[in-house]
């Protein structure tokens, strides 16, 4: 064994969050350059290809409180960018689902911050990029599937 066998390895949120805030931080001027916040910006990606049936199982998949997501629902409705129409199974709730325009947003922001994340990744040698991604994916749907989340 090496020396740096025996060294304790970083906690993982000593080794995350840097990269989070730096990943978060190139985001910002393409989201600026296309009108988004950054919540914005979750609210489309989360919305994928599938209507979601109300407000509340938004905020649950995106992690975040229902009543701080509307403002952000109310400015993407007006852009044209989602529409909010009544499920016809419960009038009470509303189906939330992309515009044809959302999705382009969307997917054209995806595209530039993914360019963007390629600075990192590119540092990676092939296997390990695939591995890395790999080991995120699995470690992200583990944390959603978790209850305590």
């Amino acid at each position: 064994m090496n020396a740096a066998e025996h060294e304790p390895r970083p906690d993982l949120a000593a080794m995350v969050v840097p990269l989070c805030r730096a990943l978060m931080a190139a985001e910002q001027p393409v989201l600026d350059a296309h009108g988004l916040s950054m919540w914005g910006y979750v609210v489309l990606s989360a919305l994928g290809e599938t209507p979601l049936r109300t407000q509340g199982a938004l905020a649950a998949a995106i992690n975040a409180d229902k009543t701080r997501i509307i403002p952000v629902l109310d400015d993407l409705e007006s852009r044209h960018l989602l529409v909010r129409r009544p499920d016809p199974e419960d009038r009470r709730a509303r189906l939330l689902s992309l515009t044809p325009g959302g999705r382009r947003l969307r997917d054209a922001v995806r595209k530039e911050i993914q360019r963007g994340e390629e600075v990192w990744l590119g540092q990676l040698a092939d296997v390990d990029r695939e591995c890395f991604l790999r080991s995120l994916r699995t470690l992200a749907d583990a944390i959603r599937r978790s209850p305590d989340r």
